[in-house]
């Protein structure tokens, strides 16, 4: 058993040297600066590697890549997956080149989390993540606008819902984007609110089976688990069906 720690690379507000006072030995990072689909080279990979191993002192490794992303072309079945499988393997191979072999991914369509605040104050001083199911609501039901949401709330969360987005200056309605967008942590592509409508139209044919048909694909493919590391597929965490409940609601209809 190693103790690890999520670490979102050189512009992360948290320090290795801080990560180091807390005991954690292996570091739980990924390139996110590289688009989804894009190989990650060995030169990329060996810069991170450098950044995490420069103070032998604080006995750090890179541990675990979260995650190494799959392009939502594959999760929607879309085009020629070819080259799209070709460059998951080739980014694999040059993760357990140099060391990296344990990866993790997910097959989750659009995020990896939602949450609706990422620095609520603790009592303490400290920040964490929170998510409250009105802001969602506001969200999901007055500003995304997404068919037959309202529908699916608690008529209590709806009248919160609806007074926060009453009061809420357009200032607070990008900041509750924004925050909803970090589900994507270093995602290349963000959606705004239009884009978002248009990505879950794309999964307006995609029932369950579906999505489990084009994992199956991708697993076939050799992508998921050849090139010499060790690959943890995780399931859709609670959060992750946030904004996405159009598309979950959805498959558990069908």
């Amino acid at each position: 058993m190693e103790q690890t720690w999520r670490w979102f690379g050189p512009e992360d507000a948290i320090t290795l040297a801080e990560i180091a006072q807390t005991g954690a030995t292996g570091i739980v990072t990924a390139l996110h600066h590289i688009p989804y689909g894009v190989v990650w080279s060995t030169d990329d990979i060996a810069k991170r590697k450098r950044a995490i191993e420069a103070a032998p002192s604080l006995g750090l490794r890179w541990s675990v890549v979260e995650s190494l992303p799959v392009a939502e072309a594959i999760k929607l079945g879309e085009g020629d997956l070819v080259p799209l499988f070709d460059h998951y393997r080739a980014s694999i191979r040059n993760l357990a080149a140099l060391g990296v072999k344990t990866i993790c991914y997910n097959f989750m369509p659009m995020l990896d989390w939602t949450r609706t605040q990422l620095a609520a104050r603790r009592p303490r001083g400290g920040t964490a993540l929170r998510f409250n199911a009105y802001e969602y609501a506001a969200f999901d039901c007055f500003i995304l606008k997404r068919k037959g949401a309202e529908a699916e709330q608690k008529p209590e969360v709806l009248a919160r819902a609806k007074a926060w987005v009453d009061a809420a200056s357009q200032s607070d309605k990008e900041k509750l984007l924004a925050t909803i967008m970090a589900g994507l942590p270093g995602a290349y592509d963000r959606y705004d609110v239009p884009g978002l409508r248009r990505m879950l139209e794309r999964y307006g044919g995609i029932d369950r089976a579906a999505l489990r048909a084009n994992l199956k694909v991708f697993a076939g493919s050799g992508a998921g688990r050849r090139g010499g590391g060790r690959r943890a597929l995780y399931p859709s965490r609670r959060s992750a069906a946030a904004v996405v409940r159009a598309v979950a609601h959805r498959l558990d209809r069908r």
